[in-house]
């Protein structure tokens, strides 16, 4: 599913840091080595069909790498 994050994302919270990671490795593969960590946040995304819906969304950063692997986990609306 293709989803835009529509404005900031809200209420952001970490979910796990570091070893904690369960994809930890693959992330270093696929993106380098940092400080890794997962968090979740609610935002306002536009799907690929044109609606515009709110979501609580997930997604693993590192410093100088940015947000990998963004997918929406639910549907708040």
């Amino acid at each position: 599913m293709y989803f835009e994050i529509q404005g900031n994302i809200e209420d952001i919270e970490p979910i796990a840091i570091g070893n904690r990671i369960q994809e930890l490795s693959r992330l270093k593969k696929q993106f380098g080595s940092g400080r890794w960590r997962k968090l979740k946040g609610v935002a306002n995304v536009k799907l690929d069909n044109g609606h515009i819906r709110r979501a609580e969304v997930h997604w693993c950063e590192a410093h100088g790498i940015g947000k990998r692997k963004m997918k929406i986990k639910r549907f708040i609306d």
